[in-house]
């Protein structure tokens, strides 16, 4: 680290929180648990503080597709698998996604009770995620296989804007409670323009699952651009994205002449764990002028989440006498 320059990789960070505190460098207890501090003092600046930085925005897109109906189903009463003739399900579209997908929905023979998906076996093969409640339905019924949910950035946090998921494409968003209140049947076919995010219990790893569900799935694929706040605030010198610093060269996404705030907050948790709590307030009081002029730092343009009251009703009633 050089000593005439704003820290820049985690060996700056952490060296220089050693060096505020006065303890000796190159000790490997020491050194784990300066490091400890800089990665929660670099995540602790980002809670409920993102929506103000530009850095932690990031932009995605993810195609909608259309509803699939090729070939003929038949299921039994009871069963979890329905079989199919000619549905190439497993078949990769126009955009080299396989026709039919865990976690998407079938409508059969007319039904307006959705199953999910749980495995696509084979091409003729497709195991529901419940068993089928209705009566048998013979060889060479319909179906509507169609999706109304998407896998999300594997970085994302959460939106950016409070209220729209697209703006692009007109899709607003709103909360999981009102979205099961307003679409408890969501099987009918349209242009989607509400969405809502939703969780799902972690797969083969701890990494959370957010996907995107929208108020009706799409009766054409198109291109759904978004928004969003990435959970990785970490970059390699190869420029690999990760939640936590690591590497000695790793970088925060902070920019450079910010990136000092990391080793005040680091240095006022660690007085304060270790009971020095005047040292630990004068450190705060400089943290927090430091975030508050941060937070006021704006781009040019920058716009932010916002709570808009919906007045084209009221405004068009009071247009209306006088057209």
């Amino acid at each position: 680290m050089s000593a005439t320059s704003q820290p820049t990789d985690f060996s700056d960070l952490f060296t220089d929180l050693q060096n505020r505190v006065r303890v000796t460098t190159s000790v490997t207890a020491t050194e784990n648990q300066a490091k400890r501090y800089i990665n929660t003092a670099l995540h602790d600046i980002h809670i409920g503080f993102d929506y103000r930085l530009p850095w932690a925005e990031r932009q995605a897109r993810l195609i909608v597709r259309g509803t699939y109906t090729t070939g003929t189903v038949s299921i039994d009463k009871g069963s979890t698998t329905l079989t199919g003739v000619s549905t190439a399900w497993t078949t990769n579209d126009d955009f080299a996604i396989a026709n039919a997908r865990v976690n998407g929905k079938v409508l059969i023979n007319g039904g307006r009770v959705p199953y999910v998906v749980s495995t696509v076996s084979t091409a003729t093969s497709i195991t529901l995620s419940s068993r089928f409640t209705e009566d048998d339905v013979a060889a060479g019924s319909s179906y509507t296989y169609f999706e109304d949910e998407y896998a999300l950035a594997s970085d994302f946090l959460r939106p950016v804007d409070a209220q729209t998921f697209s703006d692009q494409c007109s899709i607003d968003l709103i909360s999981r409670t009102e979205f099961r209140r307003r679409y408890p049947n969501n099987v009918t076919v349209n242009r989607p323009r509400v969405a809502c995010i939703v969780d799902y219990a972690p797969s083969g790893d701890t990494t959370p699952i957010r996907r995107v569900r929208f108020n009706q799935p799409s009766s054409i694929a198109m291109t759904v651009p978004y928004a969003y706040i990435t959970s990785n605030l970490a970059v390699s010198s190869t420029g690999t994205a990760a939640a936590n610093l690591s590497a000695n060269t790793d970088e925060p996404i902070v920019p450079l002449r910010y990136r000092h705030v990391i080793v005040l907050h680091a240095l006022q948790n660690w007085y304060r764990d270790k009971k020095d709590d005047a040292r630990s307030n004068e450190v705060k009081s400089e943290y927090v002028d430091l975030m508050m002029r941060i937070g006021a730092d704006y781009e040019v343009g920058s716009v932010r989440p916002q709570f808009r009251p919906r007045v084209s009703h009221y405004a068009d009633r009071a247009r209306r006498p006088w057209r």
